[in-house]
């Protein structure tokens, strides 16, 4: 079997562990490799491990009454993913999928259980992480409640310029394999109503649009969006 102890050290989870335990949970870890759009988990199969992202970047999300996709986290290196079924045992309550070619790490639930109980900190950790996802989700219900298409959007590229981006000489440069369908899916509108925004955001210079990357120019005129 495979050690992975050099990947969990580079893991915020694990970072409190002693070499010895992050040796014996590389035992028990499962690394496998991905390529862009393929499925890590389906919402609804059965819940059986936890998840944390090496590299390469995940999308996580829900399938609507009406078909629709719902994107609610987008995660990177040292993201842990799936910990909600280590507390109820249910089923993956979203859907994992690959948007960036990358490494992503599992252990099994048993095996997690069996850690928590030896190193209690780590249910700490996780008890952040479930909260900090709370908070997400209940910002995401805000914004669908009481902003409109531009306050929603300007809150998001806010936010992935937080979590996502990188500084950079023409502001905070934000490079994420999203399509506008897959942005329009994060703050529940069209692509072509997110097209349209993101137009006006750069004609009032608070953006600038490449290819591949989104440029936060003005952060401060973007948030009198909010």
């Amino acid at each position: 079997m495979t050690n992975y102890s050099e990947f969990l050290n580079k893991i915020p989870l694990f970072h409190d562990l002693s070499p010895e335990e992050i040796d014996s949970i590389g035992q028990l870890t499962r690394v496998r490799n991905y390529k862009k759009n393929m499925i890590v988990f389906m919402e609804g199969e059965p819940g059986e491990a936890l998840f944390f992202v090496i590299s390469g970047k995940v999308k996580i999300s829900k399938t609507t009454e009406d078909g629709r996709e719902q994107i609610l986290h987008l995660l990177q290196h040292g993201d842990v993913f799936a910990e909600v079924v280590l507390i109820d045992g249910g089923p993956y309550p979203a859907t994992a999928e690959v948007i960036e070619t990358g490494q992503i790490g599992m252990i099994l639930n048993r095996d997690v259980e069996n850690l928590i109980r030896s190193n209690p900190d780590i249910a700490v950790k996780l008890l952040k992480i479930l909260s900090s996802r709370l908070r997400m989700a209940q910002r995401q219900v805000r914004d669908l409640a009481l902003k409109d298409t531009y306050g929603r959007l300007a809150s998001m590229l806010l936010m992935l310029g937080k979590e996502h981006g990188a500084d950079s000489p023409e502001g905070v440069r934000i490079e994420l394999p999203l399509s506008r369908q897959e942005l329009a899916n994060l703050i529940g509108t069209t692509r072509e109503t997110v097209t349209r925004i993101l137009g006006d955001f750069k004609k009032y210079k608070c953006i600038e649009l490449e290819r591949q990357a989104i440029i936060l120019i003005d952060q401060g005129k973007l948030k009198t969006w909010l």
